[in-house]
């Protein structure tokens, strides 16, 4: 299997702070007290972002703030890409199963990587199992764990669907992403918000090649949830 904690990145020289840097939408594991003085040290630069502003530290409404957005982004935002791979677990396909498992209406939460504005939405993720099948919340994880990072739509469907390829060595996979960008609705051209919504599909193996099961995977995506 491939190491996807640090494959596939451009790693850049020491930084500033002699620290390697990486693509936003990579990993690279920290540590607790590695993640924590992240953390402090961004803390700084958001005051001194505030200071650049106007922002008056002696406003009651922002007191905490560079403190909140530092561990936002450690912590909530940006986590995947200093937290190691979720444990999965993968079962054998004891029966043979040839037809299609799909997931759908996983929640995703992600940071657009060109202007930093949040992306939101679903994936859907579908397969049809070779010698192994997964857990359904493991899917979840596994789409978490990409999200959390910065991100285009097109790099996390590829990302998704590359790893869940890894581990199940499926005969077909197809990971469909649809999701609003708020920095196209919050700055630009300023789209409807119920109107910006990018859709991107990843197919691969007998998605990728047989059309009549395609649209069978597509068709049962739009079909009313239980």
């Amino acid at each position: 299997m491939k190491d996807y904690t640090n494959i596939e990145q451009n790693i850049s020289p020491i930084n500033q702070s002699d620290n390697l840097c990486f693509d936003a939408n990579g990993n690279q594991s920290l540590s607790a007290d590695e993640r924590k003085e992240m953390v402090q040290a961004l803390q700084v630069k958001f005051i001194e972002l505030m200071d650049i502003l106007r922002i008056s530290q002696n406003d009651p409404n922002c007191a905490h703030t560079a403190q909140r957005l530092a561990k936002m982004y450690v912590n909530e935002l940006f986590r995947g890409r200093f937290e190691s791979a979720p444990k999965l677990t993968v079962f054998p396909n004891r029966k043979g199963v040839d037809q299609l498992i799909i997931s759908k209406g996983i929640d995703l939460m992600s940071v657009c990587s060109h202007h930093w504005q949040p992306i939101s939405g679903e994936c859907a993720i579908g397969y049809i199992p070779g010698d192994f099948v997964i857990g359904l919340s493991k899917l979840s994880r596994i789409v978490n764990w990409f999200a959390r990072r910065g991100q285009i739509q097109e790099e996390l469907g590829e990302q998704i669907a590359d790893y869940i390829e890894s581990i199940l060595k499926p005969k077909a996979l197809g990971v469909v992403i649809n999701a609003r960008h708020y920095c196209m609705i919050a700055r630009g051209v300023k789209g409807p918000e119920e109107k910006s919504i990018m859709t991107t599909s990843v197919m691969r193996g007998l998605l990728l090649h047989d059309f009549n099961l395609r649209n069978e995977f597509l068709q049962l995506l739009v079909k009313d949830r239980i």
